[in-house]
């Protein structure tokens, strides 16, 4: 199927998936046509100190959810700590279906963090690209990128050197933008969104680090037109 035409189907109308027990509730209904959707990351993807249902590909799930189409709870292959090559070999040990009808893709914080040498990130990055293809049926426009926020502006890091912080991830997320673009894949800017916790609170999770769900909705406003451009 087209990707254009899964656009259409996604966006007639915009409701909210239903959440019970901390787990999303996908009532079995076979007149939906059902989506599947693989997240692979770290922390940023499980979403570290929020509800299940609030981090952002649960967000991404429900906002596209419509009256004709369900998104399947997505597969979530992502750990607090991750770092590209363990990402790498985690996928490798994961059992995963063979297609998704999308997978999103943000991974290189811990990287950064841990002092790594960037250029194994993009050799890294590269392979992780071309795997997210693979497993969107091996079309690139299926795929979509999100960078990687700046947490040197939170309080985390208040006694760090926030600007080498920012400008190292800045190194980091253009290496990403350069390959997601050179495989034609979709790439999502939210590094200036997270820039906004430095004077919004609001937007930090309780640990004092990660985003809150407030802020993944921010991500997943921006993703959902990203999608929907692609009509």
């Amino acid at each position: 199927m087209k990707f254009t035409i899964f656009a259409i189907a996604l966006f007639t109308v915009i409701n909210a998936c239903k959440v019970k027990s901390n787990q999303i509730d996908y009532a079995e209904n076979k007149n939906l046509k059902t989506y599947t959707y693989l997240a692979l990351g770290d922390s940023y993807t499980i979403g570290e100190s929020v509800d299940l249902d609030k981090n952002f590909p649960n967000q991404l799930a429900a906002s596209l959810k419509n009256d004709s189409t369900l998104i399947e709870q997505p597969k979530i292959v992502a750990k607090t700590g991750w770092t590209t090559d363990e990402l790498i070999s985690a996928i490798k040990s994961t059992e995963l279906k063979n297609k998704y009808d999308f997978v999103t893709l943000l991974i290189g914080v811990n990287n950064q963090y841990r002092g790594y040498d960037i250029e194994e990130y993009r050799l890294e990055f590269k392979q992780l690209i071309e795997i997210a293809i693979n497993k969107a049926e091996n079309n690139p426009q299926k795929v979509f990128v999100v960078s990687i926020p700046d947490y040197g502006v939170t309080p985390f890091a208040q006694n760090s050197d926030s600007e080498k912080i920012g400008n190292e991830i800045d190194q980091y997320n253009q290496i990403a933008q350069e390959i997601t673009k050179s495989f034609n894949a979709n790439y999502l800017d939210i590094t200036p969104i997270s820039r906004l916790a430095k004077t919004d609170n609001s937007l930090i999770a309780d640990d004092g680090l990660h985003p809150s769900a407030k802020m993944y909705q921010l991500w997943v406003n921006d993703l959902v037109k990203q999608i929907k451009s692609l009509q």
